[in-house]
């Protein structure tokens, strides 16, 4: 693990400060956490574009999911 630096505002720090005093951690466990989740985030975001893009490129044919028709359970049956 690193030590680094890092320039907030404020107002920010004592957000954080509050927070982590109610979830019982430390400033510098709840920016770890907040930070994974960002880039856990923007990674799902960065595959979700794709998936998008993708399909742009290559649309489903009309037909391409019907053979699972069959195979759906809605649990009112």
């Amino acid at each position: 693990m690193r030590t680094i630096q890092m320039t907030l505002d404020d107002d920010l720090v004592k957000a954080v400060d509050r927070v982590s005093e109610k979830l019982h951690t430390s400033r510098s466990a709840f920016t770890r956490m907040a930070l994974r989740e960002a880039l856990d985030r923007l990674s799902l975001e960065q595959l979700e574009r794709k998936h998008h893009q993708g399909y742009q490129l290559h649309p489903a044919a009309a037909d391409e999911f019907s053979v699972w028709e069959t195979e759906q359970a809605w649990g009112d049956e």
